[in-house]
This record gives structure tokens, sequence and C-alpha cells, in this order.
């Protein structure tokens, strides 16, 4: 009995590729960016990327999951930050920590992605309704984490929302520049700052 070999390059690669899934996220990045998200299909990424629909529905419900995938590992990460702080600062401060911790940890090194990221959600309005749910639900997030902590309801409704109003004020400046010239922190500070100032 003759034994045939099939050449590896000659087999479906894609289930053996660690890394299909950035392949697909770059591929639907760059085909949103060129032609925008509504003219983009699945078989468009999928064969700008050299992998097959059935592997892109491996990762993703649909092409929106590709923009929002990860949702719940960010919101876990959150969680434990705001776990992590020391229970003995108070509200400003907490913010100031979970804040950094999170432009460090989770936005800090991610400007080019972001930046593209952001102008593809703003040009469609279901992906809006769908980043100002994921905005919710991070606060969702940060308002349980606070309880667990201890806080009395008013105390963690409070500081959940100030840090979501903190962070998108400082995301928006952040990416509004051309090119990373600044780091995130910088705009966290300088958006506490102004609330400081606000309500001095």
């Amino acid at each position: 009995m003759t034994c045939r070999v099939i050449p590896l390059a000659l087999t479906d690669m894609s289930r053996w590729d660690p890394d299909a899934r950035g392949r697909l996220e770059r591929a639907a990045i760059e085909l949103f960016e060129r032609q925008g998200f509504a003219e983009t299909t699945v078989p468009q990424i999928t064969e700008r990327a050299g992998l097959t629909t059935r592997t892109f529905f491996r990762y993703f419900a649909d092409k929106r999951e590709v923009l929002f995938y990860g949702e719940d590992e960010v919101r876990s990460a959150f969680t434990e930050i705001i776990r992590g702080i020391p229970a003995d600062l108070p509200p400003m401060a907490l913010i100031r920590h979970a804040l950094e911790e999170m432009a460090a940890r989770i936005f800090g090194s991610r400007f080019d992605y972001l930046r593209s990221w952001r102008a593809i959600v703003a040009s469609d309005e279901g992906l809006r309704e769908r980043l100002l749910r994921k905005q919710e639900l991070t606060t969702d997030t940060a308002l349980a984490a606070l309880r667990e902590r201890g806080l009395d309801e008013p105390s963690a409704d409070m500081i959940a929302r100030l840090a979501a109003v903190v962070l998108q004020r400082a995301l928006d400046e952040w990416l509004a520049q051309p090119t990373e010239q600044r780091p995130l922190v910088q705009f966290i500070h300088a958006s506490l700052d102004r609330l400081r100032a606000t309500v001095a």
C-alpha cells in the first residue's frame, strides 16, 4: 500500500494558523477604512486575509464583532484593576489610579489601531449605538467592582460615572492627535485637572 504524503502547504492552513484572528482583524480594518464598513463583506475580509469564511465564523459572529472582539476581557481587566487599588484611597485618587492602570494595560500601546477603530465606528450609526452600549457596560462593570470594595451605592455610582467621563474625554483628545506625540496618561491627568477646577 502506497502512503501518499500531502505537502503541508497544500492543506487548509487556516485551522493551524495561530494568528488567524489577528489576520482577519487586520484585513477587516484595512477594508473598512478603504471602502467603508457597510460596503465590506465577510468574503472580502477572508479573501484579503487568505483564510476561509468558515474560519471567520470560528472567531466572529459577524463583521461587527471584529470591531468589538474582546469586550469581556477588557471589562474583566478593568474589574481586576479596581480590585487591586489600595482600599484607603479617596475618590479622586481612586479614579486617577484606575485610569492610569487602564492607560498602561489596556489602551496605551494601541494608538494607531484605536485611531482607525474610532473613525470606522463613527462612520456607522449601528456601530455608534454599539459603542454607547459598550461604554454603558464598562460603567456598570466599574460600578459593580466599586460596590465590592464596600462603597455605598451613591458613591460608587458617582465614581464610576466620573471615571467614564474623564476616560472618554481623555481618549477623544489622545486620538485626535495625527500621531502619538503625547501618551494617553497625560490626557487623563489633564482631564482630571479640569474636573477638579470645575467642581472646586
